[in-house]
């Protein structure tokens, strides 16, 4: 369904990056992987997804708070495996505090990487698709984008942000053949999710069970964790043609949270 595409994946290194990458990889997408991690651990995966779906497959180590260094992993991309035509802005960093005790470095810190590292990049990928008629462009928000939660400031203030930006791009690009989509996921059982938890234990007064039942899963009607595989088949459907006329979007995945 992918073949002859070219998708680059932020912060794909584990969690739901790394399964949208393997996902498209599957579909027959060439991929670029890009994040954080053991050197060792991310060769193998970059290995694996080659070896499982005849792929191929580049890492890239640029770091989501350096614009050169963003711009430079599109422009790899395009160097060596000729085109960047679905970006997925992935990439995302969390922080639990207070307002009043929200350090200002964090702040900065999240913003760059969950919310400039996706202009950036689709700054420098959006011209190559425009130039041949085609591309997919999918951000990563969150629930958070339709919704706020207390002690998360930076976080859901950069994830409106990614929805407003979504919106902005998509009505730029939407007679060129692209399209730019927010999936908004609920709570995603991956690394993210887990760490944040002892944070919140320690600004709500609780235990970290009863963060996932009582904070985490309490908005969400299903009283599930939506899985990564989840998203990542929701990612490659808005790559298909039959989600063509889907641009703009800010589409939860969230187990019913942001219905009530």
């Amino acid at each position: 369904m992918l073949s002859n595409k070219t998708a680059v994946v932020t912060g794909s290194t584990s969690g739901i990056g790394l399964a949208i990458a393997r996902a498209m990889a599957e579909q027959g997408a060439n991929i670029v992987i890009n994040g954080l991690g053991d050197a060792d651990a991310i060769e193998a995966e970059r290995a694996q997804i080659e070896s499982d779906f005849g792929v191929k497959c580049l890492y890239s180590a640029a770091n989501m708070l350096k614009p050169d260094e963003i711009t430079g992993m599109v422009e790899m991309a395009e160097a060596d495996l000729g085109s960047v035509d679905i970006l997925v802005n992935n990439a995302g960093i969390q922080h639990v505090a207070p307002i009043e005790e929200f350090p200002a470095d964090k702040w900065d810190m999240i913003i760059a990487i969950n919310l400039s590292s996706a202009f950036h990049s689709m700054r420098a990928a959006v011209p190559g698709m425009k130039r041949r008629g085609w591309g997919r462009i999918i951000n990563t928000a969150s629930a958070h984008a339709l919704v706020a939660s207390p002690f998360k400031s930076a976080y859901v203030a950069a994830k409106h942000g990614i929805g407003g930006l979504t919106k902005t791009v998509a009505l730029e690009t939407a007679t060129h053949g692209i399209t730019v989509n927010a999936i908004c996921p609920g709570y995603v059982w991956t690394p993210l999710v887990e760490k944040q938890i002892p944070d919140t234990a320690k600004a709500r007064g609780i235990t970290e069970e009863q963060v996932k039942t009582d904070v985490m899963l309490a908005g969400q009607p299903t009283k599930e964790f939506v899985t990564v595989e989840q998203v990542a088949g929701f990612a490659v459907f808005l790559c298909t043609d039959t989600a063509a006329s889907i641009t703009g979007s800010l589409l939860p995945i969230d187990g019913g949270w942001t219905a009530e």
